[in-house]
């Protein structure tokens, strides 16, 4: 297995939910942690809790991302493993009471979840293949993103959400082939309900209905088991062009 500890890790939307529960497990592995995020106060707050650092990032912006990096690499040397979990949902169909969907409503989502994780995966990557190599296999680094199951089962509304998470769920084969030859592994993890800070803001009432949706665990993922697949991934030298999918079996309804 695979031990990255001692070296950089970034975590993109580390401030709250899946990558705040990232953040803190690849901290208590003994990687050297950098949390991007717009959320400056929570962010520096949970940075400072991991003994990590923070970087105001927005990940659709190039020079942004590149900053970050620079911030990254001077605290904690080239990241070895970057998990993209920075993305934002909105709620859109095709065409509503005779109005077509609003194309930049489209075009963010696709620049802040897709586009943005190419960014800090391209920059990412061009980072690691930079390194020196670890380990027998000589791995130079892993890269993670997050998709989601609306990647395959998109539900009412979610043509954006849906179009940008089946984008990042087929860019991660090719990514991966691409840098085979370079020792840096690619995979995505699709997870389904999962008690979210935009999950964690319905009543709990609404929350519970949508987690008996799920067929065995019967409740809402908790961000702690994302985070363990994505720790599973960075030491499982196997793992490399798969999308996996968490989700308790469940395969979304229409509505």
């Amino acid at each position: 297995m695979q031990d990255w500890a001692g070296y950089g890790a970034v975590v993109t939307g580390g401030a709250s939910g899946l990558g705040a529960a990232t953040a803190a497990l690849l901290a208590r592995a003994g990687m050297k942690v950098t949390i991007f995020d717009l959320s400056v106060e929570q962010g520096q707050a949970h940075a400072a809790s991991i003994g990590g650092r923070f970087a105001k990032v927005d990940v659709s912006d190039v020079a942004e991302v590149a900053e970050g990096f620079a911030i990254a690499c001077t605290a904690h040397g080239a990241p070895r493993v970057l998990v993209n979990c920075a993305g934002i949902a909105a709620g859109a169909k095709t065409v509503s009471r005779g109005t077509a969907h609003d194309p930049a409503l489209f075009e963010r989502v696709i620049r802040v979840n897709l586009i943005g994780s190419f960014n800090c995966a391209s920059q990412a990557a061009a980072l690691m293949v930079g390194c020196d190599p670890v380990g027998s296999d000589g791995a130079r680094g892993v890269i993670i993103s997050t998709a989601s199951v609306a990647a395959f089962d998109g539900q009412v509304g979610q043509l954006a959400y849906a179009a940008s998470k089946g984008a990042i769920a087929a860019m991660t084969l090719p990514m991966a082939r691409d840098l085979a030859d370079k020792g840096v592994r690619v995979c995505a993890i699709a997870p389904g309900l999962f008690r979210t800070p935009l999950m964690a803001g319905l009543p709990e009432e609404v929350q519970a209905s949508l987690g008996a949706q799920v067929p065995f665990p019967a409740r809402l993922g908790d961000p702690a088991e994302y985070a363990e697949m994505v720790g599973h991934i960075t030491r499982n030298p196997m793992l490399n062009g798969e999308v996996i999918r968490l989700d308790g079996a469940i395969r979304m309804a229409p509505r």
